[in-house]
């Protein structure tokens, strides 16, 4: 029995000569901790003013109302931007405690997260302003085919807008290192599809453009030919009066 509380108070008292060790080094972290909280609140702030001033917030509401929805009303870029900054740097911070505590192994894990992190905020910039340009390119797509008489200027700017989504969708994977090989299979099967809309759109949408083309140029070159045929007759000649002598004799 004796032996055990010997044991007991042996271990209890080496927890305490640790923790008392480690005091410092916790305190140090637990300041670097604070001082960053208070570094990235800052820098959110500024940066969600910067945005909001720039007009990031009204052109996202003016543009991306139509693609989201009422979602749009919550995805405000300034507070998303602000968002991004502050976990961004109370990352740094705590991969700076970590070194601190000579934590090499949770170091480590958070550097590799923050080297990654840039490729994930470009890939969902790219991923959520896609479907915005998308909408914008299908617009003018339409705009444009009914302004010159195109037939099938719906299913063009259709065929358009999924372009611009697919193509995102293969770079904001590439960006994140996801399934490289397979995104570039994938990317040429959807190439080949678009390819072949684009070119159904052209073929049953041009129609009637075309026709309208050559009935133009028919007409066109029919007048040509009038107006060269009518410049080659000879203009009639006027009647010559004759008097016979004899009759005026008589």
């Amino acid at each position: 029995m004796n032996d055990i509380g010997q044991t007991l108070s042996t271990s209890f008292n080496q927890v305490i000569n640790d923790l008392l060790t480690a005091l410092p080094d916790i305190i140090g972290a637990l300041l670097i901790l604070l001082v960053g909280y208070i570094v990235a609140r800052v820098l959110r702030g500024i940066v969600s003013v910067l945005l909001e001033r720039v007009g990031a917030d009204r052109a996202f509401a003016r543009h991306g109302g139509d693609v989201y929805g009422s979602a749009s009303s919550a995805v405000v870029p300034s507070n998303i931007g602000g968002l991004v900054v502050f976990w961004v740097v109370l990352l740094i911070f705590f991969i700076a405690a970590a070194n601190f505590l000579g934590w090499p192994q949770v170091s480590n894990l958070l550097n590799g997260f923050v080297g990654w992190l840039p490729n994930l905020i470009v890939a969902v910039i790219i991923v959520v302003a896609a479907p915005i340009v998308g909408r914008l390119l299908r617009g003018a797509i339409e705009t444009g085919a009914a302004q010159t008489g195109f037939g099938n200027g719906a299913l063009l700017g259709r065929v358009a807008e999924m372009a611009v989504i697919a193509f995102a969708i293969v770079v904001a994977l590439n960006q994140v290192g996801i399934a490289s090989d397979l995104v570039n299979i994938l990317f040429i099967g959807v190439v080949a599809a678009l390819a072949l809309g684009f070119g159904l759109a052209f073929g049953l949408g041009g129609r009637s453009v075309a026709e309208r083309l050559t009935q133009d140029w028919y007409e066109k070159s029919r007048e040509v030919a009038a107006r060269a045929q009518d410049s080659a007759e000879p203009p009639p000649s006027a009647a010559i009066r004759t008097t016979d002598p004899r009759s005026e004799a008589g």
